[in-house]
């Protein structure tokens, strides 16, 4: 059931409701991330090679769609309109492909923060500290589930409504053409023919999961883990706020240990971080790039069918839209809130009574300080950090782009 057994992980549990709060907090993460196979388990038996085996397919679908869509586009489709269309589309597919193998390339270190985040929660003791952390687990498990629920809307909207509101029509060569989401070389097969059709709208709606799985599942897995790092500095910065009592001044050895219990926890925090940062920054960047360009065509789209009155084209593209955008604000809400909660460690330090400590108890929170003056962020490719701001300037770059893009088309 669990990722890890308390034997393998070494350490006594603290906390006799961890296995209930570790499912609350994970279980839709699992739920998404299972199906694409990124989140780790411990195999047995032929388990071994089902991971293996969903990555393999997950590629399959992905290729299937790709390939022929972009051979398509370049050497059949002559309309500009149309190719804008189906560009909207692509660079989802391929940005989502991109993501995917930044993924599973990382699943290494994906597995050992899901192990820290269950360490943390398996050692707390301190009833207070849990609900802490049950607090930033809950909004993660929130914006997992809203993420989820606007992707699989836009997926459903897209590959199930859409293309049945479209219909079949004749073509000037009187045959019946069936609507495709992917439109496919003419070269490779021809998708009118049928079972060929209902075979390749299969693989076409598959390919529609994976990469709306894998767009929600980076956007949870960012929020579990900046969520776990942010409830574990609230129980930092309340031991910091503990740390002062008389009780513990009397007794200089036991505040010796309880200040570098502190210190132990918050560089530990800082490498956790550290690690979340390197697992997302090629996939945050292109995040930021393809989301950028997506919701710009899709701005457009939006225009053109409110333009030609398309009611269903016009709602599809518009929960598309809000899915999309809602993503990115994820992503950027949540490199705010690490950024803002990794520096507020050090005005911790500074608001506490800390003139009532000993001289070299003061000289350590003076190091913590410094240290949180380079508070922990979440960066994109290491060239913009994740905050509200850069999700302004994505909103403002697109709003520019689709002026350019209308200018140029009209």
């Amino acid at each position: 059931m669990y990722l890890f057994t308390r034997d393998q992980m070494g350490h006594k549990p603290g906390n006799r409701n961890y296995e209930q709060d570790i499912v609350f907090i994970t279980k839709h993460n699992k739920w998404v991330l299972k199906f694409i196979g990124i989140w780790p388990f411990v195999p047995k038996g032929i388990a071994r090679f089902l991971t293996k085996i969903i990555i393999g397919i997950c590629y399959i679908v992905l290729f299937f769609a790709i390939m022929p869509c972009i051979l398509y586009m370049v050497f059949e489709e002559e309309d500009t309109v149309t190719n804008l269309k189906l560009m909207g589309v692509m660079s989802f597919t391929v940005s989502a492909l991109l993501k995917y193998r930044l993924l599973t390339a990382r699943k290494p270190v994906i597995k050992d923060c899901i192990e820290q985040v269950y360490i943390d929660w398996i050692q707390v003791e301190i009833p207070k500290d849990r609900q802490l952390m049950l607090k930033y687990g809950q909004v993660g498990r929130n914006l997992t589930i809203f993420c989820s629920v606007f992707m699989y809307s836009g997926e459903v909207l897209y590959y199930l409504i859409l293309p049945y509101a479209i219909g079949t029509f004749i073509d000037e060569h009187n045959r019946t053409i069936k609507p495709v989401i992917y439109p496919t070389y003419s070269v490779l097969f021809d998708v009118q023919t049928s079972p060929t059709y209902e075979l390749t709208y299969i693989m076409h709606f598959m390919c529609g999961c994976v990469t709306n799985t894998i767009t929600a599942g980076t956007c949870g897995l960012a929020a579990l883990f900046v969520t776990h790092a942010c409830g574990q500095i609230d129980v930092i910065l309340s031991h910091l706020n503990d740390l002062v009592h008389n009780e513990y001044i009397q007794k200089t050895s036991i505040l010796d240990r309880r200040f570098m219990n502190i210190i132990e926890h918050h560089l530990r925090i800082l490498r956790f971080s550290a690690a979340v940062d390197f697992i997302l920054r090629e996939i945050c960047l292109v995040e930021l790039v393809s989301s950028t360009c997506i919701i710009c065509l899709l701005e457009y789209y939006c225009i053109t069918d409110w333009e030609q009155s398309n009611t269903i084209s016009l709602t599809t593209y518009t929960v598309l839209l809000v899915s999309l955008t809602f993503n990115i604000f994820i992503l950027c809400y949540i490199g705010d809130l690490l950024m803002e909660k990794t520096s507020s460690v050090g005005q911790s330090c500074f608001m506490i009574e800390w003139y009532n400590l000993p001289r070299k108890t003061i000289q350590g929170l003076v190091l913590v300080i410094a240290m949180s003056d380079s508070p922990a962020t979440i960066s994109a490719g290491s060239i913009v950090d994740l905050s509200l701001s850069t999700f302004l300037n994505v909103l403002k770059t697109s709003v520019a782009y689709l002026n350019f893009l209308r200018a140029t088309v009209t």
